[in-house]
């Protein structure tokens, strides 16, 4: 995958917010990582702020769907994982910021 569309797909899930926390995704640093084979399935490795998040079908939904636009990408696939933990130290400046958090 070339740096313009991981780019994209960043971009893209900036737009899916956490309903917890208000701010997105990628800031938050719950992207872990991108993958795409050749037939462009895209394989988004991904963790939540809170195990057991009763929203998590949710933003499952709402991550397909912020890259449902990017014509590179046929098909997602999700990948909720718990290792390793989310922590306050993966936002970015600007999440930590957004919530308040030295």
């Amino acid at each position: 995958m070339n740096e313009d569309l991981k780019e994209n797909i960043m971009g893209a899930l900036e737009l899916v917010i956490d309903p917890e926390l208000g701010v997105d995704i990628v800031n938050l640093g719950l992207i872990y990582n991108l993958e795409m084979d050749e037939e462009g399935k895209l394989n988004v490795t991904m963790t939540l702020t809170t195990m057991g998040c009763p929203l998590a079908g949710t933003i499952v939904d709402q991550v397909k769907r912020a890259l449902s636009d990017i014509p590179e990408i046929k098909d997602v696939d999700v990948n909720i994982v718990w290792n390793p933990p989310w922590n306050k130290e993966m936002m970015s400046r600007y999440a930590k910021i957004a919530l308040g958090i030295r």
